[in-house]
């Protein structure tokens, strides 16, 4: 049985991934409306794979026989001036992200509970990855500007990128 912190701290976290994919499916539009299909897919990708977060935890919540509360999810940013202004926000939402994991290990070391820190592992490590992702994209941008066939390269790059489901863990 979950105590009732982490029970509260972990359905903040599923609000935060759930928010998190609403992010990224704002600046997946975004990239669709500049004509950038490529980063409008790699986009769409990032929010599939928060929303596979999201009900990570929440399965997880269940079977520790906690109860699920659903909150409201806030209305994300619908406009980003460039590509790199749109992936330095995503670059700085994943560090964000990183933090609130990092302070749920930190509850459930102090709550003891030695079952949802080792679940909670996995997004440590998952973090790492999706914090280098960002990064790498944003000094590739930063790396090419705006100017010429180079961030047309780089979109119909990360136009190939494809959400698979993670292996059963």
């Amino acid at each position: 049985m979950l105590k009732e912190r982490i029970e509260k701290a972990l359905n903040d976290q599923v609000n935060a991934e759930v928010f998190s994919a609403y992010l990224y499916l704002s600046m997946s539009a975004s990239f669709s409306e500049m004509n950038f299909s490529g980063f409008a897919q790699w986009m769409k990708v990032q929010a599939s794979e928060e929303m596979v977060h999201a009900m990570k935890i929440y399965d997880f919540i269940i079977e520790r026989g906690g109860r699920v509360t659903l909150t409201q999810i806030d209305s994300p940013e619908t406009v980003w001036e460039s590509p790199l202004a749109a992936f330095e926000a995503a670059y700085k939402h994943e560090q964000y992200v990183t933090g609130r994991i990092n302070d749920l290990v930190d509850i459930a070391i102090e709550e003891k509970d030695h079952a949802s820190n080792i679940f909670l592992q996995w997004f440590v490590t998952e973090q790492v990855e999706e914090e280098a992702s960002a990064d790498e994209i944003v000094q590739k941008l930063k790396l090419v500007g705006t100017q010429g066939n180079a961030i047309f390269m780089l979109d119909r790059e990360l136009g190939a990128r494809a959400f698979t489901l993670p292996a059963a863990s």
